[in-house]
């Protein structure tokens, strides 16, 4: 076997249950998850002190570029400050953009420099703390024991990853900005889209997601280790109230967790010389890279996910197997729509009997922003070790079915070197894609192509619809909000209601007919 190819040696995962006054600071979550990786891997700290490369998944408090206006301080160079917490000195630190692809796209990384010799020993990891912060605010409790923590005065460190905004301003104006805003308009054009009634298809993602919270219930990592029903997951009441119409809270990703997950990555060689047995061994066999065209309102449609499906066809061709292969699947699980739309590009079918989780996903496991993918990682590595030579996929997805990494994984130890393919391959086949023309400003006559009905703890405030004018050109409106036009929108199909569009106070509005 080729002495640079890339190995997992170890995997920590940690969830913070107790008192948020006394909750870890950014920094110390990383520590966490880094040493419970080292105990995995069997070479506690004289093993940390080796790591020579560093890759952090930041919180969503520290992401690149994030202000400090909240008042939970975060390290300014959280990847050096982790390096010197575990005596380690690295060559190479770094921070991932922004985005739940970010896991799996920094372990791809990691194992290029490794086959390139550019690392020996790499960590990547990553936390979130948003749950503490939250509650730590609503009770006015500070942050000085978190500044005694986080060391501010590092130089900023570079960041991997495309660190481009998610979504445009006109989308960002007409409420297209937020994940919850925007994926329950990918699920209405996937019901739509197959002709399915709005029972029928609450009963479908209902049966999907009750699914994952039977793996939550036995994950002792999981935020929400609670067992629902279909009913239970779709039933609109007090615990459960519309987000974003058809997703009650149940069915949404949960930021507000405090959690941390980190994986080891050695070269072969390295793996030998600390010692690490060869048990614990978890070979990354295929990966992939690439983005969706960038802006929503610019897609093909909003059912599918070229980018989802071209990763997913290089990892397995890089790793020589395919989708009936797997034992093991973790499909990135913000919402149903990413699952269904993920399966479909992958072939798989919704009933599949293997599942699409290893941990509960992220509305019940827990939904770290830009690292949820490695708590699957972490969970996957022990499910391939529990069963030697069997084959696990996981997904990443950033943003809103655009920024997408895949990973293929096996403790069977790989026939040839690693090689991962340029992500511009990829991605120029991707932007070569046709779709259709956006307009900013459209007048008159329009049909709608999918929509949303945003809610708060009070009720519906805000439709959303995309749309196309008379011409074809595609557009995003809002509508008026009041009651009757908001319940009509959550009573039936909309899916090619027909209306007008106009302009008022900066905005888009539709009125349907």
């Amino acid at each position: 076997m080729d002495e640079r190819s890339p190995v997992l040696i170890g995997a920590g995962q940690f969830t913070y249950r107790g008192d948020p006054a006394s909750s870890p600071s950014p920094s110390v979550l990383l520590k966490i998850a880094a040493e419970r990786a080292a105990a995995d891997a069997g070479i506690g700290a004289a093993g940390l002190a080796a790591i020579d490369s560093i890759v952090v998944a930041p919180s969503a408090i520290a992401q690149p570029g994030a202000s400090r206006s909240r008042g939970a301080p975060f390290s300014s160079n959280a990847a050096m400050q982790l390096g010197a917490m575990l005596a380690a000195r690295p060559r190479w630190a770094a921070l991932s953009a922004m985005g739940g692809n970010s896991s799996q796209y920094m372990i791809n990384v990691l194992a290029q420099r490794i086959a390139e010799g550019e690392t020996g020993l790499g960590l990547a990891v990553g936390c979130e703390v948003l749950g503490s912060v939250a509650k730590r605010m609503a009770r006015g409790l500070g942050f000085e024991d978190w500044d005694a923590a986080e060391d501010l005065s590092l130089d900023a460190p570079p960041v991997v990853g495309d660190t481009r905004p998610g979504v445009s301003a006109y989308e960002a104006r007409h409420g297209l900005d937020r994940p919850i805003n925007i994926y329950p308009i990918f699920e209405n054009a996937l019901r739509a889209r197959d002709g399915r009634s709005l029972p029928d298809h609450a009963a479908r993602i209902g049966a999907l997601f009750a699914r994952f919270t039977e793996v939550a219930a036995g994950n002792p990592h999981a935020w929400f280790p609670i067992r629902r029903s279909a009913g239970d997951l779709t039933t609109v009441g007090d615990r459960n109230r519309m987000i974003g119409f058809p997703y009650p809270k149940f069915l949404n990703a949960i930021m507000e967790v405090d959690q941390s997950a980190g994986v080891l990555i050695a070269s072969v060689a390295k793996a030998r010389e600390l010692g690490v047995p060869e048990d614990r061994w978890v070979y990354l066999h295929g990966c992939a890279d690439a983005h969706d065209i960038w802006h929503v309102l610019e897609r093909q449609d909003f059912h599918s996910s070229p980018a989802m499906r071209l990763t997913g066809r290089r990892a397995f061709e890089m790793a020589g197997i395919g989708p009936d292969d797997l034992g093991h699947i973790d499909l990135y699980s913000c919402f149903p729509s990413a699952v269904q739309v993920g399966a479909e590009e992958l072939g798989l079918s919704l009933d599949d009997p293997r599942g699409f989780t290893v941990t509960g996903g992220l509305p019940y496991a827990g939904g770290p922003g830009n690292n949820y993918a490695m708590h699957a990682v972490a969970t996957m590595a022990q499910r391939l070790r529990d069963a030697p030579g069997s084959w696990g996929l996981v997904t990443a997805n950033g943003w809103y079915l655009t920024k997408q990494s895949t990973g293929v994984y096996s403790t069977t130890p790989p026939q040839k070197p690693f090689e991962r393919q340029d992500p511009a391959v990829i991605q120029r086949e991707i932007d070569a894609l046709p779709h259709p023309d956006v307009i900013e400003a459209p007048q008159g006559a329009g049909t709608i192509e999918t929509y949303t009905v945003v809610h708060k703890r009070e009720g519906p405030f805000m439709g959303i619809v995309i749309g196309r004018d008379a011409n074809g050109r595609r557009f995003v409106a809002n509508t008026r909000n009041d009651p009757a036009t908001l319940a009509s929108l959550e009573a039936s199909e909309q899916v090619g209601r027909k209306g007008t569009v106009r302009q008022s106070g900066g905005l888009n509005i539709f009125e349907p007919a």
